[in-house]
């Protein structure tokens, strides 16, 4: 991974995710990929997530605000971490927001 702002954040949150034993990867955008797709793809405790990465003031783009919205309305998690929220606290409080959401859609 190139040394860059915002893969500085990327590497935080690889960290992160490893110690949370977490399963994710990052998907190949160009050619056969999709688009706007979240930096990062994986699942926390059966709750599929996509995490965007984004330094400094980088903004998500329209076609990435598209998917995260895609993503949280079809029942999995997706949010943008930048480098000030790249903390464990931060990530696992919202891994665990999205599995309590995805919980309380499946008692109604």
């Amino acid at each position: 991974m190139a040394s860059t702002p915002e893969s500085k954040v990327k590497r935080k949150v690889n960290a992160i995710l490893s110690a949370l034993d977490c399963y994710y990867f990052y998907p190949m955008t160009g050619g056969y990929g999709r688009s706007g797709v979240p930096d990062i793809i994986g699942c926390y405790k059966g709750l599929f997530f996509g995490i965007e990465c984004k330094a400094g003031k980088g903004k998500a783009t329209a076609l990435q605000c598209a998917n995260i919205d895609e993503i949280n309305r079809t029942g999995g998690h997706a949010f943008v971490v930048r480098e000030d929220t790249a903390t464990l606290e931060f990530i696992r409080e919202e891994l665990d927001h999205g599995l309590a959401n995805v919980r309380a859609v499946r008692r109604q």
